[in-house]
């Protein structure tokens, strides 16, 4: 079994999604076929489009929930149907112990993925965090835990802003 955990940006460009998400599918194509397990926040982007990839893959879907008012609290009402979607189609999620979405929430969820992977993706573009529980965080984190770290920021990969 391998277990693998995603950090990446949220706000990638319309026009990298489909890029990101080919990236995504060859970094988990050697992985398929050996029990694969995907753990995800579900965020918006990156998070999303690997729970997608890891269950087109026929892998397992995990979820980690920051807090029990993420998803009224951090999506959008157009992006809920997609949300939804993923969260009835994993195969356990886990909720941290906090009531509303926060700093806290993020890094409590952080620290649960990267404490049960074998490895991470991080759709990143290498930019640092500055320290507010973001992508560049996250890798930092994982690389100070041990956990090997896959950056993923294929040629026309673009953040939004």
């Amino acid at each position: 079994m391998t277990r693998i955990g995603i950090t990446g940006h949220s706000n990638l460009a319309a026009g990298a999604v489909d890029v990101v998400r080919r990236a995504l599918k060859e970094a988990l194509a050697p992985h398929t076929g050996n029990g694969l397990v995907g753990i995800s926040c579900l965020a918006k982007g990156a998070d999303q489009l690997f729970a997608e990839e890891v269950l087109a893959a026929g892998g397992r879907l995990e979820v980690v929930l920051p807090s029990a008012d993420y998803r009224e609290a951090k999506v959008a009402p157009e992006d809920r149907d997609a949300f939804d979607g993923l969260l009835i189609r994993s195969a356990l999620v886990r909720y941290m112990p906090h009531r509303t979405a926060g700093e806290a929430a993020y890094a409590d969820a952080n620290a649960v993925v990267l404490g049960g992977v074998d490895r991470l993706f991080a759709v990143w573009d290498g930019r640092p965090a500055g320290g507010k529980g973001g992508t560049g965080d996250a890798v930092e984190a994982a690389r100070a835990a041990g956990v090997p770290v896959d950056v993923i920021w294929p040629d026309g990969a673009a953040r939004e802003g």
